[in-house]
Protein backbone atom coordinates (compact mmCIF):
# COMPACT_ATOMS: atom_id res chain seq x y z
CA UNK A 1 0.00 0.00 0.00
CA UNK A 2 1.61 3.61 -0.75
CA UNK A 3 0.97 6.49 1.62
CA UNK A 4 2.45 9.64 0.83
CA UNK A 5 2.96 12.24 3.17
CA UNK A 6 1.90 15.51 1.61
CA UNK A 7 4.10 18.54 2.77
CA UNK A 8 2.86 21.95 3.84
CA UNK A 9 5.16 23.29 1.09
CA UNK A 10 2.98 21.62 -1.67
CA UNK A 11 0.13 22.57 -0.43
CA UNK A 12 0.63 26.14 0.49
CA UNK A 13 2.06 26.25 -3.22
CA UNK A 14 -1.23 24.07 -4.33
CA UNK A 15 1.38 21.83 -6.58
CA UNK A 16 2.11 18.54 -5.95
CA UNK A 17 6.19 17.45 -6.66
CA UNK A 18 6.78 15.52 -9.32
CA UNK A 19 7.95 12.55 -7.14
CA UNK A 20 4.53 12.28 -5.21
CA UNK A 21 2.31 12.79 -7.88
CA UNK A 22 4.31 9.90 -9.70
CA UNK A 23 3.92 7.64 -6.93
CA UNK A 24 0.07 8.37 -6.66
CA UNK A 25 -0.48 7.27 -9.93
CA UNK A 26 1.84 4.84 -10.16
CA UNK A 27 -0.31 3.15 -7.13
CA UNK A 28 -3.61 3.58 -8.66
CA UNK A 29 -2.56 2.08 -11.85
CA UNK A 30 -1.03 -1.01 -10.18
CA UNK A 31 -3.03 -1.58 -6.94
CA UNK A 32 -6.16 0.47 -7.24
CA UNK A 33 -5.76 3.10 -4.46
CA UNK A 34 -3.07 5.56 -2.74
CA UNK A 35 -3.61 7.30 0.25
CA UNK A 36 -2.88 11.39 0.58
CA UNK A 37 -1.63 11.87 3.99
CA UNK A 38 -2.12 15.89 5.78
CA UNK A 39 -3.83 17.13 2.64
CA UNK A 40 -6.89 18.41 4.68
CA UNK A 41 -7.24 21.27 7.75
CA UNK A 42 -8.30 19.04 10.90
CA UNK A 43 -10.52 22.18 11.50
CA UNK A 44 -12.73 22.08 9.01
CA UNK A 45 -12.87 17.97 9.64
CA UNK A 46 -13.71 19.06 13.33
CA UNK A 47 -16.63 20.98 12.52
CA UNK A 48 -18.10 18.45 9.78
CA UNK A 49 -17.63 15.32 12.25
CA UNK A 50 -19.32 17.60 14.70
CA UNK A 51 -22.69 18.16 12.36
CA UNK A 52 -22.46 14.73 11.03
CA UNK A 53 -22.64 12.44 14.19
CA UNK A 54 -25.78 14.81 15.14
CA UNK A 55 -27.46 14.06 11.94
CA UNK A 56 -26.56 10.05 12.53
CA UNK A 57 -29.94 10.24 15.00
CA UNK A 58 -32.12 12.22 12.70
CA UNK A 59 -31.10 10.03 9.86
CA UNK A 60 -31.70 6.96 11.67
CA UNK A 61 -34.80 7.91 12.99
CA UNK A 62 -36.12 7.81 9.50
CA UNK A 63 -38.59 4.55 9.09
CA UNK A 64 -36.36 3.81 5.69
CA UNK A 65 -33.14 4.15 6.82
CA UNK A 66 -30.80 4.10 4.17
CA UNK A 67 -28.66 1.17 5.23
CA UNK A 68 -26.34 -0.68 2.61
CA UNK A 69 -26.17 -4.12 2.83
CA UNK A 70 -26.52 -4.38 6.74
CA UNK A 71 -27.76 -1.97 9.63
CA UNK A 72 -24.26 -0.87 10.89
CA UNK A 73 -23.37 0.80 7.17
CA UNK A 74 -25.62 4.48 7.25
CA UNK A 75 -25.30 5.97 3.74
CA UNK A 76 -25.06 9.78 5.26
CA UNK A 77 -24.82 12.89 2.84
CA UNK A 78 -22.08 15.71 4.97
CA UNK A 79 -24.02 18.66 4.62
CA UNK A 80 -24.04 20.80 1.30
CA UNK A 81 -24.48 24.02 2.26
CA UNK A 82 -22.23 26.94 4.37
CA UNK A 83 -20.61 26.47 6.88
CA UNK A 84 -19.26 23.40 5.79
CA UNK A 85 -18.28 23.36 2.62
CA UNK A 86 -14.55 23.70 2.41
CA UNK A 87 -12.44 23.84 -0.42
CA UNK A 88 -9.94 21.53 0.82
CA UNK A 89 -12.37 18.85 1.16
CA UNK A 90 -14.99 19.47 -1.95
CA UNK A 91 -11.74 20.88 -4.17
CA UNK A 92 -8.48 19.63 -2.71
CA UNK A 93 -5.56 20.48 -5.15
CA UNK A 94 -3.47 17.26 -4.19
CA UNK A 95 -6.79 14.78 -4.85
CA UNK A 96 -6.99 16.91 -7.95
CA UNK A 97 -3.50 16.70 -9.12
CA UNK A 98 -4.33 12.47 -9.01
CA UNK A 99 -7.50 12.26 -10.55
CA UNK A 100 -6.43 14.80 -13.28
CA UNK A 101 -3.31 13.17 -14.39
CA UNK A 102 -5.45 9.54 -14.06
CA UNK A 103 -8.34 10.64 -15.91
CA UNK A 104 -7.22 14.14 -17.99
CA UNK A 105 -8.77 17.41 -18.83
CA UNK A 106 -12.82 17.92 -17.81
CA UNK A 107 -12.23 15.78 -14.53
CA UNK A 108 -15.44 16.56 -12.81
CA UNK A 109 -16.94 15.95 -9.69
CA UNK A 110 -20.41 14.16 -9.87
CA UNK A 111 -20.67 12.67 -6.55
CA UNK A 112 -21.30 14.16 -2.58
CA UNK A 113 -22.21 11.40 0.24
CA UNK A 114 -20.71 9.28 2.46
CA UNK A 115 -20.80 6.32 4.65
CA UNK A 116 -21.30 6.07 8.32
CA UNK A 117 -19.55 3.07 9.86
CA UNK A 118 -21.97 2.27 13.29
CA UNK A 119 -20.82 0.44 16.43
CA UNK A 120 -21.68 -2.95 15.83
CA UNK A 121 -21.25 -3.59 12.53
CA UNK A 122 -21.06 -6.41 10.83
CA UNK A 123 -19.30 -6.95 7.57
CA UNK A 124 -20.48 -5.97 3.77
CA UNK A 125 -20.52 -8.68 0.96
CA UNK A 126 -17.22 -8.01 -1.12
CA UNK A 127 -18.81 -5.66 -3.77
CA UNK A 128 -17.47 -3.29 -6.64
CA UNK A 129 -19.28 0.21 -7.06
CA UNK A 130 -19.45 -0.21 -10.68
CA UNK A 131 -17.01 -2.63 -12.56
CA UNK A 132 -15.48 -2.28 -16.43
CA UNK A 133 -17.66 -0.58 -19.34
CA UNK A 134 -17.44 -3.58 -21.66
CA UNK A 135 -18.01 -7.64 -21.75
CA UNK A 136 -15.31 -10.05 -22.50
CA UNK A 137 -12.12 -7.72 -21.95
CA UNK A 138 -8.36 -9.12 -22.44
CA UNK A 139 -7.03 -6.18 -20.72
CA UNK A 140 -9.03 -3.93 -18.24
CA UNK A 141 -8.85 -0.29 -19.73
CA UNK A 142 -7.80 2.85 -18.31
CA UNK A 143 -9.89 4.52 -15.32
CA UNK A 144 -12.69 6.26 -16.13
CA UNK A 145 -13.48 7.31 -12.27
CA UNK A 146 -12.04 7.82 -8.96
CA UNK A 147 -13.53 7.64 -5.50
CA UNK A 148 -12.21 10.29 -2.96
CA UNK A 149 -12.69 8.94 0.47
CA UNK A 150 -12.08 11.20 3.72
CA UNK A 151 -12.68 10.74 6.63
CA UNK A 152 -13.61 12.78 9.39
CA UNK A 153 -11.91 10.35 11.94
CA UNK A 154 -8.93 8.55 12.42
CA UNK A 155 -9.40 5.31 10.53
CA UNK A 156 -8.19 2.23 10.53
CA UNK A 157 -9.14 -1.55 11.24
CA UNK A 158 -10.49 -0.96 14.73
CA UNK A 159 -13.60 1.46 13.35
CA UNK A 160 -13.92 -0.50 10.56
CA UNK A 161 -11.65 0.92 7.48
CA UNK A 162 -12.67 -0.30 4.04
CA UNK A 163 -11.58 -3.54 3.30
CA UNK A 164 -9.21 -3.32 -0.31
CA UNK A 165 -8.84 -5.92 -2.62
CA UNK A 166 -5.63 -4.57 -4.33
CA UNK A 167 -5.20 -5.22 -7.88
CA UNK A 168 -8.69 -6.03 -8.55
CA UNK A 169 -9.56 -2.63 -10.61
CA UNK A 170 -7.60 -4.68 -13.45
CA UNK A 171 -9.93 -7.74 -13.52
CA UNK A 172 -12.68 -8.31 -16.25
CA UNK A 173 -14.95 -10.17 -15.21
CA UNK A 174 -17.48 -7.81 -13.50
CA UNK A 175 -18.76 -5.39 -16.24
CA UNK A 176 -21.43 -2.30 -15.88
CA UNK A 177 -24.15 -3.98 -17.98
CA UNK A 178 -24.05 -7.34 -16.59
CA UNK A 179 -24.35 -5.75 -12.88
CA UNK A 180 -27.42 -3.72 -14.19
CA UNK A 181 -29.24 -6.97 -15.66
CA UNK A 182 -28.92 -8.98 -12.85
CA UNK A 183 -29.04 -6.07 -10.26
CA UNK A 184 -26.29 -7.48 -7.98
CA UNK A 185 -23.20 -5.76 -7.43
CA UNK A 186 -21.87 -8.43 -4.92
CA UNK A 187 -18.15 -10.23 -5.76
CA UNK A 188 -19.20 -14.35 -6.61
CA UNK A 189 -17.29 -16.10 -3.85
CA UNK A 190 -15.35 -18.32 -6.69
CA UNK A 191 -13.36 -15.06 -7.66
CA UNK A 192 -12.56 -13.91 -3.89
CA UNK A 193 -11.22 -17.78 -3.39
CA UNK A 194 -8.99 -17.31 -6.60
CA UNK A 195 -8.25 -13.34 -5.46
CA UNK A 196 -6.89 -14.04 -2.22
CA UNK A 197 -4.24 -16.50 -3.44
CA UNK A 198 -2.84 -13.67 -5.81
CA UNK A 199 -3.42 -10.94 -3.44
CA UNK A 200 -5.42 -11.17 -0.55
CA UNK A 201 -7.67 -7.92 0.83
CA UNK A 202 -6.17 -5.12 3.57
CA UNK A 203 -7.77 -2.46 5.57
CA UNK A 204 -6.06 0.85 5.10
CA UNK A 205 -5.30 3.04 7.81
CA UNK A 206 -6.04 7.26 7.21
CA UNK A 207 -5.58 9.24 9.66
CA UNK A 208 -7.85 12.23 10.00
CA UNK A 209 -6.50 15.23 7.50
CA UNK A 210 -6.00 12.34 4.79
CA UNK A 211 -7.66 11.07 1.68
CA UNK A 212 -8.15 7.55 0.14
CA UNK A 213 -8.21 7.80 -3.35
CA UNK A 214 -9.41 4.53 -5.41
CA UNK A 215 -10.48 3.34 -8.53
CA UNK A 216 -14.19 2.96 -8.89
CA UNK A 217 -13.77 -0.89 -10.28
CA UNK A 218 -11.86 -2.05 -7.50
CA UNK A 219 -13.28 -4.77 -5.22
CA UNK A 220 -13.98 -3.51 -1.62
CA UNK A 221 -16.60 -4.15 1.98
CA UNK A 222 -17.42 -2.44 4.90
CA UNK A 223 -15.87 -3.96 7.99
CA UNK A 224 -17.04 -4.12 11.37
CA UNK A 225 -16.70 -1.32 13.94
CA UNK A 226 -15.03 -2.52 16.98
CA UNK A 227 -15.07 0.75 19.11
CA UNK A 228 -18.54 2.80 20.78
CA UNK A 229 -17.82 5.56 18.03
CA UNK A 230 -19.41 6.12 14.83
CA UNK A 231 -17.05 6.10 11.78
CA UNK A 232 -18.34 8.99 9.69
CA UNK A 233 -16.67 9.28 6.03
CA UNK A 234 -17.01 11.49 2.88
CA UNK A 235 -17.27 10.30 -0.61
CA UNK A 236 -16.90 11.97 -3.90
CA UNK A 237 -16.40 10.39 -7.22
CA UNK A 238 -14.31 12.33 -9.68
CA UNK A 239 -15.36 11.03 -13.22
CA UNK A 240 -14.08 11.69 -16.71
CA UNK A 241 -15.03 14.83 -18.76
CA UNK A 242 -17.66 12.71 -20.98
CA UNK A 243 -19.11 10.48 -17.92
CA UNK A 244 -22.52 11.17 -17.74
CA UNK A 245 -23.99 12.03 -13.78
CA UNK A 246 -26.83 13.22 -12.00
CA UNK A 247 -25.65 16.92 -10.75
CA UNK A 248 -25.57 17.47 -6.89
CA UNK A 249 -27.45 20.05 -5.04
CA UNK A 250 -26.31 22.58 -3.62
CA UNK A 251 -28.18 26.11 -2.29
CA UNK A 252 -28.31 29.38 -4.74
CA UNK A 253 -25.56 31.58 -3.41
CA UNK A 254 -22.84 29.22 -2.99
CA UNK A 255 -22.04 29.48 -7.00
CA UNK A 256 -18.80 31.46 -6.45
CA UNK A 257 -16.94 28.65 -3.76
CA UNK A 258 -16.99 26.37 -7.22
CA UNK A 259 -14.94 28.75 -9.61
CA UNK A 260 -11.57 28.85 -7.46
CA UNK A 261 -10.97 25.94 -8.83
CA UNK A 262 -9.80 23.72 -12.04
CA UNK A 263 -11.94 20.94 -10.87
CA UNK A 264 -15.34 21.11 -12.23
CA UNK A 265 -18.17 20.01 -9.73
CA UNK A 266 -21.79 18.80 -11.54
CA UNK A 267 -23.59 20.84 -9.73
CA UNK A 268 -27.00 22.29 -10.25
CA UNK A 269 -27.91 25.46 -7.88
CA UNK A 270 -31.80 24.88 -6.31
CA UNK A 271 -33.51 28.02 -3.87
CA UNK A 272 -34.48 26.76 -0.52
CA UNK A 273 -33.45 24.15 1.53
CA UNK A 274 -31.69 20.90 0.99
CA UNK A 275 -33.14 17.60 2.29
CA UNK A 276 -29.87 15.85 2.70
CA UNK A 277 -31.06 13.85 5.75
CA UNK A 278 -33.52 12.10 3.82
CA UNK A 279 -31.67 12.01 0.56
CA UNK A 280 -30.58 8.34 0.53
CA UNK A 281 -32.21 5.23 0.12
CA UNK A 282 -31.26 1.60 1.32
CA UNK A 283 -29.37 -0.66 -0.91
CA UNK A 284 -29.79 -5.01 -0.41
CA UNK A 285 -30.72 -4.25 3.24
CA UNK A 286 -32.21 -7.22 5.03
CA UNK A 287 -34.40 -6.29 8.28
Amino acid sequence: MITLDITPEEIRNRIMTPEHLQAAVGALRRDGFVVLNHIIETAHLERLRERMLADVEAILAREDAPFNFNTGNLQQDPPPFAPYLFHDVLLNDMVFAVTKAILGRGVKNSYYSGNTNLPGSSEQPVHVDLGQLWPDLEVAPPAYALVVNVPVVDMDAENGSTELWPGTHLDTTLCVQQMREDKDIIVPEALLEQRRKIAPPLQPSVGCGGALIRDVRLWHRGMPNRTRQPRPMIAMIHYCSWWHADPIPFPKGTEAFFKDSDLATNAVFVAGPIDYIHHNRAYDFQR
